[in-house]
């Protein structure tokens, strides 16, 4: 890669931070399968993740949120989820998804205010309502982790009912109930998962009554015509 190229990416980076964020997320719905099997890849997904964090931390980093909440979120979540990695302590996963849940939350909450304070669209306003949508599916995944770690028995499925549903289950889920599709064979059994569930229903229709609708309201007027152009 010539000096070129890399100055584009630099300055590409410094003006859609979001658009990076969105697409390893994306890109991880697709490895996440694989990842899941075996001890290397649980390995590799512990790496994805803290990927995924630092990329949320620059985001926080860009826009005009607290730096310090997020950092202060972020460090102990990394620090627990390698040393339940290294030490096999299964309770520090619990910890480790919780932090992680909140960062993903204040990233999402930093993201809708970055793009509720501007008057025009522009295209990293774009990304970033992409990739609110994903850390909020993200963080109430890792909620749903909690939950069931905390209250075995939170959730039941269509395949293997009694046992404890896994990532791919709980992300399937979220994304679900947030995009208002609800097409999931992931079933809340217990009351505090059903509690979950509601506020996640209740932010996926929010999200797109309040942000998607707003930033679809300004792009029309800005390619409305102005009266003397419709003489």
């Amino acid at each position: 890669m010539n000096t070129w190229t890399r100055l584009r990416w630099m300055v590409t980076a410094r003006r859609h931070p979001c658009a990076f964020l969105l697409v390893v997320q994306l890109a991880g719905i697709l490895l996440y399968p694989v990842m899941e099997d075996t001890q290397a890849g649980r390995a590799l997904f512990g790496a994805f993740g803290i990927l995924v964090l630092a990329l949320a931390l620059w985001v926080v980093n860009r826009s005009a949120a607290v730096n310090w909440i997020a950092w202060s979120l972020a460090v102990p979540s990394v620090l627990l989820s390698v040393s339940a990695a290294v030490f096999d302590v299964p309770m520090l996963w619990i910890y480790a998804h919780l932090l992680e849940s909140g960062l993903y939350f204040y990233t999402a909450g930093s993201l809708i205010a970055y793009m509720l304070q501007d008057h025009s669209v522009t295209s990293d306003e774009l990304f970033a309502a992409g990739a609110t949508f994903t850390l909020l599916a993200w963080a109430f995944a890792f909620s749903f982790s909690v939950c069931q770690q905390w209250y075995p028995g939170s959730f039941t499925a269509a395949v293997d009912p009694q046992s404890p549903r896994s990532w791919m289950e709980l992300l399937f889920l979220s994304f679900s109930l947030l995009s208002g599709v609800g097409l999931s064979d992931v079933v809340p059994i217990l009351p505090q998962a059903r509690a979950l569930v509601m506020l996640e229903q209740f932010a996926g229709v929010m999200y797109i009554a309040v942000v998607v609708s707003r930033l679809i309201g300004l792009t029309i007027l800005r390619i409305k015509p102005a009266p003397a152009d419709r003489d």
